[in-house]
Formats: C-alpha cells, sequence, structure tokens
C-alpha cells in the first residue's frame, strides 16, 4: 500500500462532516438559552408565590395578600412567555428532554387548583409549600438534560455550573419557605428544623461545585452578594436551636425581607452566568469557521503545549471530562431519587388511603427506624409492591 501526502479526499469530507455537525449543535444549543432564560425566570417567579403564599396561610390571611397577588401575576406571565418559546423551539436534543418538558407542564397544570387551596385555606403552608416545590423540581430537571447535547468541555462545564447555581437558589427558596412558617407561627418543630439544616447543608453543596467551574469574577459577585448575611445567620441559629419570642410577627418579616434580597441577588447572578454561558457558545460557534486538517502544526497539542508531554496532557482532559460527568450524574441522582421517593408516596397513599403528608412521614418514620436513607426504603416499597397483598382501605 502506497501512503500519500496531504490529506485524502476522503478525510477531507469527514473534516467538513465535523464542522457540520459542530455548528450544528452550539446552533441548537444557543436556542436553547432562551429556554433556559425563559425556564430560570418562571423559576425565580415561582418561588416568590411560594414565599408569599406560606406567609398568608402561616398569618392567617393577616400578611402578604398583595404580594400573593402579585407574583401570581408574575407567575402567569412567565408561564405565558415559556410556552411561546417552547412553541418556537424546533429542535430539542433528544426525547428525555422532551419527556421533562412534558412532566414540568402536567406539574404546572395544578397550579390552579392549589391557588384556589391557599386563597381558601384549605390547605396547610407545609402541603402548599411541598407542592409549589414539585413543580420547581420538574422545571428544573428539564436543565441538566440539555447538557447531553454537548460534547465541548468547556461548556459542558458552564452548564454544570449554572444548574447547580440554580439547584442551591431553590434550596434556598425553600430555606426561606420553611422559616417563614416557623417564625410566623412562632413555633420551629424538630422535623421542620431538620429540614432546615438539610436545606442549608445542601445548598452549600451546590455553591461548591458551582464556584468550582466559575471564573474570579463570578465567584468575587457570589462572596460580596449572595452569602447569608450576619442576621440571616443570627436567625438561623434561633430557627434550628430554640423558639423564637413572641413579637407579633415581626422576626418572620425580617427573615422573609433578608432571604427574598438574598434570592434576588442570586437571580442577578444567574442572569449574568446564563449570560455568560451564551456568549461563550456563540464565540465558540464563530471560532469554528474553519476546521484545520490534523497534520497542520496549529491543531498539533504538542505545538500548542510545547511544556506539556502528550500523554500527561490527555490524561488531563480525560481528567476533566470525567468530573463534569461525575458531577452531572450526582445532580442527576438527586433528581432521580426524589421521583422515586414520590412514587413510594403514591403507592403509600393508594393502599393506606394516606394523603401525602402522612405518607411521607410514614416513609421517614421507617427510615429512621431501619436507619436507612428514605429512598432505599422507597425503592424496597416499590420493590415488592406488586407482591405487596393489601387492599386499600375503604
Amino acid at each position: 500500500m502506497t501512503l500519500m501526502a496531504g490529506s485524502s479526499p476522503g478525510a477531507t469530507e469527514w473534516f467538513q462532516r465535523a464542522k457540520q455537525m459542530r455548528q450544528l449543535q452550539l446552533n441548537k444549543l444557543a436556542q436553547l438559552g432562551e429556554l433556559v432564560n425563559g425556564i430560570s425566570r418562571l423559576v425565580h417567579m415561582l418561588q416568590c408565590e411560594r414565599g408569599a403564599s406560606n406567609v398568608w396561610l402561616c398569618s392567617q390571611g393577616q400578611l402578604y395578600a398583595l404580594e400573593c397577588k402579585a407574583s401570581r401575576a408574575l407567575v402567569d406571565e412567565n408561564l405565558t412567555a415559556l410556552h411561546r418559546v417552547l412553541i418556537q423551539q424546533s429542535l430539542m436534543p433528544g426525547s428525555a428532554v422532551c419527556e421533562r418538558i412534558a412532566s414540568a407542564l402536567l406539574s404546572l397544570e395544578g397550579l390552579i387548583a392549589l391557588r384556589d387551596g391557599v386563597s381558601g385555606q384549605h390547605i396547610a403552608a407545609p402541603m402548599a409549600m411541598e407542592h409549589y416545590s414539585r413543580m420547581l423540581r420538574q422545571l428544573l430537571s428539564i436543565v441538566p438534560q440539555l447538557n447531553d447535547s454537548i460534547d465541548d468541555p468547556q461548556i459542558a462545564g458552564r452548564f454544570v455550573a449554572l444548574y447547580s447555581l440554580m439547584q442551591g437558589k431553590e434550596l434556598v427558596g425553600q430555606e426561606r419557605a420553611l422559616g417563614a412558617i416557623g417564625f410566623t407561627q412562632g413555633f420551629f418543630s424538630d422535623d421542620t428544623r431538620q429540614k432546615l439544616v438539610d436545606r442549608i447543608d445542601g445548598q452549600q453543596a451546590c455553591f461548591e461545585v458551582f464556584l468550582s467551574r466559575s471564573g474570579d469574577d463570578i465567584r468575587q459577585t457570589f462572596t460580596l452578594n449572595c452569602q447569608p448575611c450576619l442576621e440571616t445567620e443570627q436567625l438561623r441559629r434561633v430557627a434550628c436551636t430554640r423558639q423564637p419570642a413572641a413579637d407579633n410577627g415581626q422576626m418572620a418579616l425580617n427573615w422573609f425581607a433578608l432571604q427574598t434580597a438574598r434570592l434576588e441577588h442570586l437571580r442577578t447572578l444567574e442572569e449574568m452566568v446564563i449570560a455568560d454561558l451564551m456568549v461563550a457558545v456563540d464565540a465558540r460557534i464563530n471560532s469554528d469557521d474553519d476546521v484545520t486538517p490534523a497534520g497542520d502544526e496549529h491543531d498539533d497539542p504538542l505545538v500548542r503545549y510545547p511544556d506539556k508531554p502528550l500523554l500527561p496532557l490527555v490524561r488531563q482532559q480525560a481528567r476533566e471530562i470525567e468530573l463534569l460527568s461525575r458531577q452531572l450524574a450526582s445532580l442527576r441522582d438527586t433528581l432521580e431519587e426524589r421521583k422515586t421517593i414520590d412514587k413510594a408516596k403514591s403507592v403509600l397513599m393508594t393502599h393506606q388511603n394516606m394523603n401525602e403528608e402522612q405518607a411521607w412521614y410514614a416513609l421517614r418514620k421507617m427510615a429512621m427506624d431501619k436507619n436507612q436513607r428514605m429512598v432505599d426504603i422507597a425503592r424496597a416499597l416499590l420493590t415488592v409492591k406488586t407482591l405487596w397483598q393489601i387492599t386499600p382501605k375503604e
């Protein structure tokens, strides 16, 4: 066989195909940026509605009536805008994204009934919070699925950072809602305190992943504006260690105002991160105008990185991609665990005539009694449900 110098026509064709596929992927990702923006805005407004609804319910309709009305209007406005964005999305990365979108929209169909329950004070604040949080989980679960369409490590890393920030922000929102319940009622149960601790620990883990994938300017902005202030930390200690003093709801209003300000700062940072992501995507699109054959010296890793041998360089890149995959898998596992627990709750609700709150407490008690994680109890319950000879109660 005779080897010919230069690139054969077959090789040239494959370079062109690689260029076209890369451009298609990046262009699709640029379109999806509008979807991410729409989800982010709707999530923020739902978080506002959840918080205002909790204060309204816990105060027996004495506080935050106007805030409830205003936040609902903004949710409706952003939900309409998201529907418009979805209609314009001609290309989706895969069927899994479509399923996540369908699940989120199905969950949001329960918003009218939930609002009716809140307005009529027919639902307890913890249950209302759980309903809102489920809708938010469904919306947030769309974002990491978009990462499956990305094979550029830098862009994938930015997506991991964004999703970690959004998850951390949602946990801050849940912390605000839980604290609003306790401070408004003037009492924190052991269960509420444990939930608060879980949310505080969870958001810290999310923000650590976010900061590890962010630049210096983003990290500095987060440190200056998005950390809990001293007064928030003081209120956290009250919530987690003792019962609040009677003060006609002033502590509740202070807590809510402080956490709302923090959420607004996180929302501003989120907008910055999304904008930076789209700028990075646009830069990659424009930098891919020419595809250089591998034989060219400008595409040779040893030329571009003269101080680094090829093998360590390849290993370093492989480690970075593996780390991104593990981080994303961890975030997805958390979502899947929540779905498993929800399914197990449905089994208990069906066979034991429990409401959702009772089913959750039953699963939690079984987990504590057996010293196992709640998701492990839920999986065991789902595994044996077909053999579980319990008929629904009349």
